[in-house]
């Protein structure tokens, strides 16, 4: 198992920095000028401009630009925004909280219930449960987030008025404490339940198809044959092995936590990650971008490699050896 970890996390560094270098140029091949952008697009200053590309090194070329990004990055520097002259680091660090607690809150619910109904459809195959269950995932998988999240707003903020429209915190109260606490939880409702619905026909469909795959394999049969319980049989034999698509499902998710909420953080104004590379895009604030393009790569990377060691745990079949 070492040695495939070993080789596994080789291949991930190769992967994030093949990935890095292809974001770097693509990026500063893309239309658009940062320093046209800040030097003012109706009437730029030709001195201005050749100021702000020597102050941020784009006078010079990209390969030499790609170089002293690496040497800064070995040293943990992602250089600092054009936009707002803030460490890309801290920008960074400032929004992943918000992104992590509203993805993760919203996978882990997402996982959780579409694993659950998507086992017990497929243990009432054919069955009204597993009919009506199966109509209502296409619907919500058929439904863009963004939309959903409008329609989320529309009723239970502006209509109904009991859940805050956007954003984290409520600013004018400026809660402390606990009541912080209640109204951060307050304003995570509506963009986790929209988030949730929109994921959990992922989970459920991958979860029942697996289970019903699984019940229809030959040894299941010899072993309800052989007198033995459905109930361990499901447990000991069905459940571990239907699990493991889902287990690569729920990796794929968390890797892509941090760029998987940009509509939803952009429909509900949320705080984090997706809005900053939303705003770094349109802003063509390449160092932020390429910043945040490196910890997308990271996290894509390590996810994977976690998802092939716990592969061997529930899977004793599996060896990398």
């Amino acid at each position: 198992m070492r040695r495939y970890i070993g080789k596994r996390a080789l291949t991930g560094i190769m992967i994030v920095l093949i990935s890095v270098c292809f974001n770097f140029a693509l990026i500063r091949m893309a239309p658009g000028d940062p320093i046209t952008i800040m030097a003012g697009i109706d009437n730029p200053n030709p001195d201005m401009i050749a100021a702000l590309q020597a102050k941020y090194g784009l006078d010079k070329p990209v390969f030499e630009q790609f170089m002293m990004f690496l040497k800064n990055v070995a040293k943990g520097d992602l250089g600092y925004s054009y936009v707002s002259d803030q460490p890309v680091v801290e920008m960074i660090v400032e929004k992943i909280g918000p992104t992590l607690l509203l993805s993760l809150t919203g996978v882990i619910i997402s996982v959780v219930v579409g694993t659950i109904l998507g086992i017990y459809a497929a243990r009432k195959n054919g069955s009204f449960f597993d009919k009506f269950i199966c109509k209502i995932s296409y619907f919500f998988d058929a439904v863009p987030g963004f939309w959903l999240g409008l329609i989320m707003i529309l009723i239970f903020a502006s209509t109904l008025k009991i859940l805050p429209t956007a954003g984290m915190v409520n600013l004018r109260a400026n809660y402390t404490g606990f009541r912080r606490v209640l109204d951060i939880a307050e304003h995570l409702i509506l963009p986790v339940v929209t988030l949730s619905l929109v994921q959990i026909p992922y989970y459920f469909r991958i979860a029942r198809s697996s289970v019903l795959q699984v019940m229809s394999e030959d040894y299941i049969t010899t072993l309800r044959a052989t007198g033995m319980k459905e109930s361990k049989i499901f447990n000991k034999y069905v459940l571990r092995n239907a699990i493991l698509p889902t287990v690569t499902v729920f990796g794929m998710s968390l890797a892509f936590l941090i760029s998987g909420t940009v509509l939803i953080e952009t429909v509900f104004a949320w705080p984090g990650m997706g809005r900053l590379l939303m705003t770094s895009i349109t802003k063509r604030d390449y160092p932020l971008l390429t910043g945040l393009y490196l910890v997308i790569s990271v996290s894509i990377a390590t996810m994977m490699i976690l998802v092939d060691i716990v592969y061997g745990f529930i899977d004793p079949r599996i060896r990398y050896d």
